[in-house]
Order: structure tokens, then sequence, then C-alpha cells
């Protein structure tokens, strides 16, 4: 016997889930499991922080999403209407995980209205290499069957089997709500008309039953609403945890199936991630050179006789050896397009640093005019900054002009396409001391007064509510001092680490192929 949880919610939806990454996989992990998945709300933020996580502790990880989906034309303006429901999509394959991607991309870029969405159109062109499940009680199949659409309901169903051949499995969920009871029943006697699986999934917010509480107050902190509010966002139960397998099993003893196939399906799942080769954009060279390589030894060439009054034996060994590392480890277009945004600055009078970090030791840097620190008059070594017996990516720090640097990333997106290039997410968490104030407002405490209560955490980059309670004897009298106190800090250390709100980076881009 085993069981695979499908359906989870971690950090990465954003204010709702409580179900930190490394936390839920080591409880995977503890319950024997041999796989979990990820299923965030519309995103795909985690996925690569939840993949090497669950590698790491040797656990199958399986990536998915819970989408918003509609029936009708995202452009119509009476789309913003639809209701929006829900469908849980894991990657099966690279093919599904690109696919993937793509669904989620265009659910922000396209079809963004307060949630992120796509509709049946685009999920029928990205279809490949997923599975599909029909999700919560909000998914289109459960909202039908509750309102008494059953034959809509079994058309509904019969569209994803043909989107998704031997691929779609009806979700068959108890959290102890009177609406779940209404729909098991049907959803059963769907399965057995339509011939369609049934799959078990436990819609998980956070990892114990004692942390619905703490749940609770996330919820408020999304909506900006006290704990005493009665109009607010509030689920009706505290079931929504990460449960071991027996406790899955007492749910639905008669559908012994609908267990297996959250087996089944986590052994259909064959997706390798790739992070030993680089994805590198090409840069643009002129027609007379061959390639990147030949272009990148003609520019460095070029710039010796103006950079040396006497190119000695020793530059140009050390050039010769430069070219053929940084050839070998495939970065001659790195160098090229750095080298190209950098002169572009320049050309727009933007100012430039004169380089800092191991790229200082680069004399091709030097030469590109990317750097302008002399390395060998210094000492400074190459390996420190590319070695052959170290994978990975060249690091160059560049600081443009605070003023000038839209100007560049302007550039950027016209010289590579705005298809190609985008900025980095940021992740705000709730660290120590703001996670105490969010918790705090919430429960009605005054802002002087969790105020007082976080001036007592020592102010020591990254501390933990943990760390604070063993260093500081004062905040953890004053967290002992009253039930609120307590509650206040019993609740922060569950949502302690988990995400606030999303940034842009402002410098970070990344240009892709």
């Amino acid at each position: 016997m085993a069981f695979v949880h499908l359906h989870n919610h971690t950090q990465y939806s954003l204010l709702d889930g409580a179900c930190r990454v490394d936390k839920v996989i080591q409880m995977a992990k503890e319950f024997g499991m041999p796989a979990v998945a990820m299923t965030d709300h519309g995103n795909m933020f985690g996925a690569i922080d939840f993949y090497n996580t669950a590698k790491r502790v040797g656990i199958k990880p399986i990536i998915g999403i819970e989408t918003y989906i509609i029936n009708g034309d995202l452009a119509a303006e009476t789309s913003k209407k639809e209701k929006r429901h829900h469908l849980i999509l894991l990657a099966k394959n690279l093919i599904g995980y690109k696919n993937l991607m793509k669904l989620s991309s265009t659910a922000y870029l396209e079809g963004f209205y307060y949630k992120p969405r796509i509709n049946k159109k685009i999920l029928e062109k990205h279809s490949e290499g997923l599975i599909c499940l029909s999700a919560c009680l909000k998914g289109e199949i459960p909202s039908l069957l509750l309102v008494g659409k059953y034959e809509r309901a079994k058309e509904v169903v019969d569209y994803y089997k043909k989107i998704f051949p031997d691929r779609f499995y009806l979700e068959i969920q108890d959290h102890g709500l009177e609406d779940e009871k209404t729909v098991a029943p049907l959803l059963i006697k769907l399965a057995r008309e339509t011939n369609t699986p049934l799959v078990v999934t436990n819609d998980s917010h956070y990892l114990k039953e004692e942390d619905a509480e703490a749940h609770d107050v996330l919820l408020c902190i999304q909506t900006g609403k006290s704990l005493s509010d009665s109009d607010r966002l509030k689920y009706s139960t505290n079931q929504l945890y990460f449960k071991t397998e027996e406790e899955m099993r007492e749910l639905f003893p008669e559908l012994p199936e609908a267990y297996e196939n959250t087996v089944k399906i986590a052994e259909e799942i064959d997706l390798e991630l790739d992070y030993k080769s680089f994805l590198l954009p090409k840069s643009p060279i002129p027609p007379e050179f061959p390639d990147e390589k030949e272009y990148l030894k003609h520019l460095c060439y070029e710039a010796l006789p103006k950079k040396y009054e006497k190119v000695t034996p020793e530059v140009e060994e050390r050039l010769k050896y430069e070219l053929s590392v940084i050839h070998e480890m495939g970065f001659d277009g790195y160098f090229l397009i750095v080298k190209d945004i950098v002169d572009a600055s320049r050309k727009m009078n933007i100012p430039v640093g004169p380089g800092r970090g191991s790229a200082a030791g680069s004399i091709v840097s030097y030469l590109l005019g990317i750097t302008q620190i002399e390395p060998l008059k210094y000492g400074l070594f190459f390996e420190r900054f590319l070695n052959p017996d170290r994978i990975g990516m060249p690091d160059i720090d560049i600081d443009f002009c605070a003023e000038g640097r839209g100007k560049v990333i302007d550039y950027i997106v016209n010289k590579y396409g705005r298809k190609s290039v985008t900025q980095i997410v940021t992740f705000n968490v709730l660290g120590a001391k703001s996670v105490v104030k969010d918790v705090a407002r919430v429960m009605e405490l005054p802002a002087a007064k969790a105020n007082e209560i976080t001036k007592k955490i020592p102010s020591i980059p990254k501390i933990t509510l943990k760390s604070a309670l063993e260093q500081s004897k004062e905040f953890k009298e004053e967290m002992e001092k009253d039930d609120t106190n307590s509650s206040i800090l019993e609740y922060s250390l569950v949502l302690e680490g988990l995400i606030r709100h999303i940034g842009v980076h402002a410098a970070g881009v990344v240009i892709a192929p």
C-alpha cells in the first residue's frame, strides 16, 4: 500500500499556502511517500525550489499548478464576469513542463484579471504531456454537480477526456464539508458512467491539523482583515493539512482504486530538469566572422595594442589561455553580450562602474572594456572567475548608474526582443519581526504595542523567532506574559518564512535564447 499527495499549496500560493517547500517534502519523506506534488494557485514560482529540494532528499517531485480556467474568450470584456474554475495540471514529462510554463505565462500576460486565467482554447493548444485532475469544489465539474447539472457535468468530463486521453482523473475529497458530502457520491456515479478513473486528494494548505488557526490568521493577512471580522474569507474546516496515508485511507475505504491511482500517476511522471548545460542567447555577430569564438578573439586582439604599449609574452599567453577556457565552457557569446550592454550604456552616457568581484581577474573582460582593471598588474587570478574544473556560469558584477538603469533595460529589450527578456521576481518573506507585526495586527493589538514586542527581537540579519527566543530573555518573557502574546508567538512560528508578497528586482534581467 502507498499514497501520494497530488494537491498541495506551498508558500508560493501567496498568503494562502502555509506548507513551506522544505517542510512539506520532509514530511512526505517521514510518511514514507515516494513522491509529492506542488500545485500552487496559478503560478510556478516555486517549481525549481521544489524540484531541487525534493531531489536532494530522494523524493520524486511532481510539478503542477492549480490553474484558473474560464470557458469564454480571454480577450472579451464579458470574460471578466465569467466564473473562474479551478483545475489541477501536473507535468508528466519535459513537454508537459514546458506546456505548463506556457500556460502559466499566458495566464499572467493575456488572462490576468484579479487572478491569472487561461481558457479551454489555450489549454487545448498546450495539453500535451500534462495529467489533469478535476480539482476541488471550485472545479467546474463539482460546481455543476452541486447545482444539479449532472448531464452538463458529464459533457465536461467527456471534453477533458478528449483533451487528456488516459490522463484525466476525477478528483474526490473529504474535508468534512457538507458540499463535499453532496458531491462525492455524484462524482463516484459520474466516474463509473463515463469510465473515468477517480483519485483521492487532500487540498493541503498547511502541514498539521493544529496549524489551521495559524492559516486562518494568514488569510486575514492576505485580505487585510482581523480575526474578529465576521465578513471575511474563512475556510470552514480544519482538515486542509498534509495527512498521513492512514488518515487519507479513512476517507474513502470503499474506493481502493482511487488511492492506487495516486501512485499510478506518480509512477507515470518522468520529468528530469537539466542544470548541467546552459541555455544562452545568441549574440549578433558581423557576417565576416564564422562564429562567436572568432569574433570574440578578433575583438580581444584588436584591443591589445590599445590597452598595452608593449604586448609581452605573458600577456599573450594569458589571453590565449582565457580564450580557450571561455570557448571550452561555451561562454563566447556571454562575453559578447555583456560587452554589447556595457558599450551601449557608455554610448548613452550612462556611467558604468570599473568592475568588481572576480571578473576583474580576466584579461578578456579588460580588453573588451567590461572592466577597467588590468589583472596582471595586480596579480589577479582568472581561475577565481572562471575555472574549467568548476562548472558554473560566469559572474560579472557590473554597476550601472541607478538613474540610467531603465534605459539600459530598455536597450536590452529592444535588442533581444520583448519575448526573450524579463526582469526577475523578488520574494519578500515574513521575517521574525514582520510576521509578529502582521499577526499582532490581525489580533487587533495596537501598533505601538507590536513595536514594543519586535524591539526585543535582536537586530541580527536573518534572525528567526526560535533564535530570538534563545538569545533574548526579554523577548521570551514578553511572549510568555499573557495569552494574547502567547498566541501571537504560536501563530508567528507557523507563518514565519512564508512569502508576504512578490516584487520586481531593480536590476536583475534574464535574456533567454
